[in-house]
């Protein structure tokens, strides 16, 4: 057998806990390369070949993994057995909250998602009735995923979430609602109900999935209805005291009429970058948001997508070409502050313009913001766009609950 590993200077691991490092090694590696063999599996760990068939059989007896196939060795025998993840084994639950509506998916302890619904909320529904409606959909899309228990349920949210309690802070800035409904997840479902920001679930997604795989060190900066920033700093996901990190759309900038508030962020940043001035500006520009988005594009999203309508403005500004450019190089100009200020503080090299319009504007904004952010300020960052967009958070929440899942099927040990 392998000699206990070492896990801290000074410090050795016990048996138990060595068996629960290696256990978790395997999984992992199971998780990110797919199916392997026990000889592979012994190549990637550096384990013994009896440790490696130890663990094996330690996991197949937990239910956590199965042989799924052989790898078509020439000399058939236990090592040419291919060895995967059961997926099945848990089922997870995302929601993305949004004012107008609530987007949920179901998936397996891989991440992959089996089911999703999105149900629309009307802006005259009750609060009884939203949660009502989302608890429905919730159940709907359990049945079609064949998930009658999920394991444990992530929840993406507008708002500060208090790192401490969990809860919903700042809650008069969301709808009822989304706080009346995280409470009946947490009563009626005997499964954790994890609450987060859903800007900090997007940059969670965009660093395993999107833009920001290359990078420990980034910030997401959120461009959709509102504007709001994620900041990930080594590998981890920078909160604050509050929960507050990143509500850039209270940050002070030149160029607006008033200054935020301890109650409102009209006046921030929000009153350049958020989805309503987008649009103003637009129009500024002879790029009216109804030539794009349709006589509702004020402000107030289709109940059915619940997108900003600034994304249509911004993807017909891009694809107008020529004609389009003076828009994006305006609202480059107003971003490239929001990000200026950012790097000012926390010089993170990396910038992912994400959400919505981060995405619909492409490469094409992200260079224009670049370019404004250089003369603005003399920290080396690349701006980049995000590459999932609105869909961030709620792949973020399925991800966040995928991890607290494994965190408690694969035990970390230490």
């Amino acid at each position: 057998m392998d000699a206990p590993r070492t896990v801290a200077a000074g410090r050795t691991a016990s048996p138990t806990t060595a068996r629960l490092i290696n256990d978790r090694l395997a999984l992992q590696l199971l998780q990110s390369e797919g199916a392997l063999t026990a000889g592979q599996l012994k190549t990637l760990t550096g384990l013994s070949r009896p440790t490696v068939a130890d663990l094996v059989e330690r996991l197949q007896e937990a239910g956590l993994i199965a042989v799924v196939g052989e790898s078509g060795a020439q000399r058939r025998g236990p090592n040419a057995r291919l060895y995967g993840i059961v997926a099945d084994r848990a089922h997870l639950v995302g929601l993305d909250l949004r004012t107008h509506s609530v987007t949920v998916a179901v998936a397996d302890l891989l991440g992959e998602v089996r089911a999703e619904r999105t149900v629309p909320i009307g802006p005259d529904d009750t609060p009884d009735a939203a949660v009502a409606a989302a608890l429905a959909g919730l159940d709907k899309a359990l049945a079609a995923a064949g998930a009658p228990h999920p394991h444990t349920i992530a929840v993406g949210a507008p708002g500060l979430v208090d790192p401490a309690t969990g809860r919903l802070g700042g809650t008069d800035w969301v709808p009822s609602w989304h706080v009346a409904l995280v409470g009946e997840l947490r009563a009626r479902r005997a499964v954790p109900v994890l609450l987060e920001n859903e800007v900090n679930l997007a940059a969670i997604a965009e660093q395993r999935d999107g833009a920001a795989r290359d990078h420990d060190t980034f910030v997401l900066l959120w461009l959709g209805h509102g504007t709001g920033a994620a900041v990930v700093l080594d590998g981890t996901l920078r909160r604050g005291a509050s929960g507050g990190t990143g509500e850039i759309g209270f940050l002070p900038v030149p160029g607006t009429a008033a200054l935020p508030s301890a109650s409102g962020c009209d006046g921030g940043f929000h009153s350049l970058a958020g989805s309503a001035a987008i649009c103003a500006l637009a129009a500024q520009h002879g790029l009216p948001a109804e030539a794009v988005a349709g006589p509702a594009a004020a402000d107030a999203p289709s109940p059915d997508t619940d997108a900003p309508p600034a994304e249509a403005v911004v993807r017909a500004a891009v694809a107008a070409g020529d004609a389009g450019a003076a828009f994006l190089d305006a609202l480059a100009a107003r971003i490239a502050l929001g990000v200026a200020a950012v790097c000012a503080v926390l010089d993170p090299g990396c910038v992912v313009l994400g959400g919505e319009i981060g995405s619909g504007g492409g490469e094409g904004l992200a260079g224009r913001v670049a370019g404004h952010l250089a003369r603005l300020s003399p920290l080396r960052t690349d701006v980049r766009a995000g590459a999932l967009g609105g869909r961030a958070v709620l792949r973020g929440a399925v991800l966040a609950a995928r991890d607290a899942a494994q965190n408690e099927l694969f035990p970390p040990g230490g």
